[in-house]
């Protein structure tokens, strides 16, 4: 009666769990869990029918048997876990004190741990390890980089203000051009004007006997003046035209020479780029200021890692002198060795599972072995003939 009661108390427990954690297990029937006799079943006196029955209750008692040795090694460790609760609880206070600086020490450095492998925005291994094979360049090569973007600006900027000298060359050239053709224009126009001036000064003399002398005078004098200047000005035109053309060809010069650098300098830009795979300076500053900062934070990862491997060894190393038969396993829980809630929902779990693990040892040795054993202790003192068959003799 007091395996049923418990069996009872222990359906409401799972039950009250199962309503928590959404399962789906149904203790409702308890034909589940009851043996049912097939004794009734069989003709004893059939040979296969009473091997068929023996074999079955044999295979019972060894499925059982089997669960039961798992069930008792699995509620030895969970009652060393609650002795091991008891021994720590019990420390006096200066054990206690050292136990617990080891476990703030050790969640420290994981927090600390935790911190680094949770950030966001951290540099991927690949890059990391790129930065990493250049570290020793890094900076001339930073240097390098700058120095060659800030050479390109300058070059882009020399062939911008030759472009604008040779368009301003080349604009004064066409001006120049045009000025001696209307010089040389303005001559023939003044030399036809000047034959047609004598030609009317001629006539009005002989064919109207009128003097002519200061008219002569004023027309030659006029045209001299203006044939001088236009000569003056030609003459002018023609050698500033000499002095653009060779500004000009100088320009090209100098716009060859700076082409061929700009060349060098972009292939040079290039090759930079691709072997240190970013696409300007201004990217691989950033990276290698990203690179020391990770590097840093690395360095400090692993010398937590060391901290916190010699102080897990420190705390295991303390548990061990006190009788604490599973230390390892507080490495994990150092929450429940500084916080007494944390403690008691440990223990609490651990009781949870010791009185299931009790039910389901209690079902296997009593509804199964020796309900069992019962059956077959009965058929055999019930037909003796085929006791030996049944294993009592």
């Amino acid at each position: 009666m007091k395996l049923f009661k418990d069996m009872k108390f222990w359906k409401k427990i799972f039950r009250s769990r199962q309503d928590e954690e959404g399962d789906e297990l149904d203790f409702e029937d308890e034909s589940w869990e009851r043996i049912e006799s097939n004794r009734s079943k069989f003709n004893v006196h059939d040979w296969d029918q009473r091997k068929e029955y023996v074999q079955d209750c044999r295979d019972r008692i060894r499925e059982a048997s089997e669960e039961l040795e798992n069930l008792s090694f699995e509620y030895g460790k969970v009652t060393s876990y609650l002795k091991d609760i008891e021994e720590i609880e019990a420390l006096p206070e200066e054990e206690r004190k050292e136990l617990n600086a080891s476990a703030e020490k050790i969640q420290e450095l994981e927090s600390r741990r935790g911190a680094y492998l949770e950030k966001k925005n951290r540099m991927s291994d690949e890059k990391y390890h790129q930065m990493e094979r250049m570290e020793d360049e890094a900076e001339e090569g930073l240097r390098k980089l700058s120095e060659t973007e800030d050479y390109q600006n300058l070059i882009r900027k020399d062939m911008s203000r030759l472009d604008g000298e040779k368009h301003a060359y080349l604009y004064r050239k066409d001006e120049l051009k045009g000025m001696i053709a209307d010089a040389k224009g303005m001559t023939v126009i003044c030399s036809v004007a000047l034959i047609v001036c004598f030609v009317v000064l001629f006539t009005l003399k002989y064919a109207l006997r009128m003097d002519i002398q200061v008219g002569f005078l004023l027309t030659t004098g006029l045209a001299a003046l203006v044939i001088t200047l236009l000569f003056i000005k030609y003459t002018e035109s023609v050698k500033e035209l000499k002095r653009v053309e060779k500004g000009i060809n100088r320009i090209i010069m100098l716009h060859n020479r700076v082409k061929i650098r700009y060349v060098n300098n972009t292939n040079l830009l290039d090759y930079l780029y691709m072997k240190y795979k970013v696409s300007s300076a201004k990217e691989f500053l950033s990276l290698w200021e990203k690179y020391k900062v990770e590097k840093e934070e690395r360095r400090r990862y692993r010398e937590a890692e060391l901290e916190l491997d010699e102080c897990q060894q420190e705390l295991l190393s303390i548990l061990k002198c006190y009788q604490v038969k599973d230390p390892a396993i507080w490495l994990h829980q150092t929450a429940a060795i500084l916080d007494n809630k944390e403690m008691v929902e440990i223990r609490h779990g651990l009781i949870i599972r010791r009185q299931s693990l009790r039910r389901r040892m209690d079902y296997n040795r009593e509804m199964i072995i020796e309900k069992t054993k019962g059956e077959m202790k009965e058929l055999a003192e019930a037909y003796p003939q085929y006791a030996g068959e049944l294993g009592w003799k």
